[in-house]
């Protein structure tokens, strides 16, 4: 993996996504919580596509304007920083209006076997 490598995906926010449903606003828009997931999912697909199992450990984000049920997203992660296992991401997120949120995501590269262990 290198600083410039991109992944880029596209998802329809579901019901059960809102602020209402998960408890984070009390409105059917989508939520920052379902937007985050969203964004390291594309992060965790770019390293995963480069053969890579990685885990996130930071978030910092703007969630900069609502959307809907019902509304396309493309989520798009862009690996800006390898250093030894670290990797950083911007990450955005866009509708057909244009950013619905944006910021940069960590993770680091484990082995899974090793990774499990540490937690029996």
């Amino acid at each position: 993996m290198k600083a410039g490598d991109t992944y880029e995906m596209t998802h329809i926010v579901s019901e059960n996504e809102t602020a209402e449903v998960l408890g984070s606003g009390g409105l059917p828009v989508y939520s920052t919580p379902s937007m985050i997931c969203l964004m390291e999912l594309v992060s965790y697909r770019l390293a995963e596509q480069k053969g890579h199992q990685s885990v996130g450990t930071k978030v910092n984000i703007s969630h900069l304007r609502a959307c809907k049920v019902g509304t396309e997203l493309t989520a798009r992660a862009e690996l800006t920083l390898v250093e030894g296992r670290r990797l950083v991401y911007r990450v955005s997120v866009s509708d057909a209006q244009g950013l619905i949120g944006e910021g940069e995501h960590e993770r680091f590269t484990i082995d899974p076997e090793r990774f499990m262990s540490k937690l029996q």
